[in-house]
């Protein structure tokens, strides 16, 4: 899920991904996520129900736990638990994140996110990868529409999302 992104060669979405727009509360930050969108992977491919749980550690690092639902609501249930460590001087924005031990090589950017942590938008340096959360699974249709605008006004190409279904 929201996981990490390692050096690719996929498509990309946006060639000029912008620098993270404001600091992150890692207090506010923190919790589950429900995934709105995203830009498929194949770490997450044909999943849906998809969230994301993070909580702060006490080595100070941030715990990383992502689940997702195979197929359909009651499919299998995949969980992907990681860790991430806050990268110097970017106010909490850019994260690296790690899946496989003492490796950390996945880059997570939060570009924006609302004042109040309702809602986020994540991405990585390559503009491969992009993911949308928000704090509730079924965001209202005002909302989606403002969500994909500033998605869209960060320069990612709106035709590669997946919405994510709930």
């Amino acid at each position: 899920m929201v996981a990490c992104a390692i050096g690719s060669r996929r498509k990309t979405g946006n060639a000029r991904v912008p620098e993270p727009a404001r600091s992150v509360d890692l207090d506010r930050y923190t919790g589950r996520w429900y995934e709105f969108a995203r830009y498929d992977n194949h770490f997450e491919h044909g999943r849906d129900f998809v969230t994301a749980d993070y909580a702060k550690r006490d080595d100070g690092l941030i715990s990383v736990i992502n689940t997702g639902r195979e197929g359909r609501a009651d499919g299998l249930r995949p969980i992907a638990r990681g860790k991430a460590r806050v990268m110097p001087d970017s106010s909490n924005a850019k994260l690296k994140v790690s899946f496989f031990g003492p490796f950390y090589v996945g880059d997570y950017w939060v570009l924006d996110h609302a004042d109040d942590h309702r809602w986020s938008i994540v991405g990585e340096p390559s503009g491969a990868y992009l993911w949308i959360l928000k704090r509730e699974p079924k965001p209202a249709v005002a909302v989606q529409h403002a969500l994909l605008e500033r998605v869209g006004a960060l320069g990612y190409d709106l035709s590669m999302l997946r919405k994510t279904q709930h």
